[in-house]
């Protein structure tokens, strides 16, 4: 096994990304982010922008149920902050369903939008994202970024329709 902990602790850890510093959760949030600024820049139908981000999204979500308690274990805590598969997924949450055009400052504004969104719920763990972190293992890990990303997405959606 590497140091790191093998396939487990690298999906675990967003590929890595969660033993960057400062701020893992930050850094962890940001793949959802450039794979949609990417699509959208490449002009890909909103559709199939959706679709990665979902897929992305869903691997993460399973990979840190999958891989979650096996990190807390090694990591030696609950809900360890190098553990960002679940920012992952969160973040994906959050940049379903939005109106991607072609305009470059668009779909910069929207990706900020999102980005700032998720950040925000995921650190103020509004109700009932704060008492679901009791659950164990990588669920109660994942559980709270995906109530985060319901949110976000909600609050994102409001903002990006109403500037464009």
């Amino acid at each position: 096994m590497s140091p790191r902990g093998g396939f487990g602790m690298w999906v675990a850890t967003g590929m890595g990304l969660g033993h960057m510093r400062p701020a893992p959760g930050t850094w962890g949030s940001t793949p959802p982010v450039l794979l949609a600024m990417a699509l959208a820049f490449l002009s890909v139908d909103p559709r199939g922008i959706d679709m990665a981000l979902a897929l992305l999204g869903l691997a993460f979500g399973i990979g840190c149920i999958a891989f979650g308690d096996a990190a807390e274990k090694r990591l030696g805590k609950k809900d360890p902050g190098a553990v960002v598969a679940d920012e992952i997924a969160g973040q994906s949450l959050t940049l379903l369903w939005l109106p991607w055009d072609h305009n470059p400052a668009h779909i910069i504004a929207t990706c900020a939008v999102a980005f700032f969104m998720f950040r925000l719920f995921d650190v103020i763990k509004p109700p009932p994202a704060h008492g679901w972190q009791r659950f164990g293992g990588g669920f109660g890990i994942l559980i709270d970024d995906v109530v985060a990303g319901m949110y976000a997405l909600i609050a994102t959606q409001l903002c990006v329709r109403m500037l464009w």
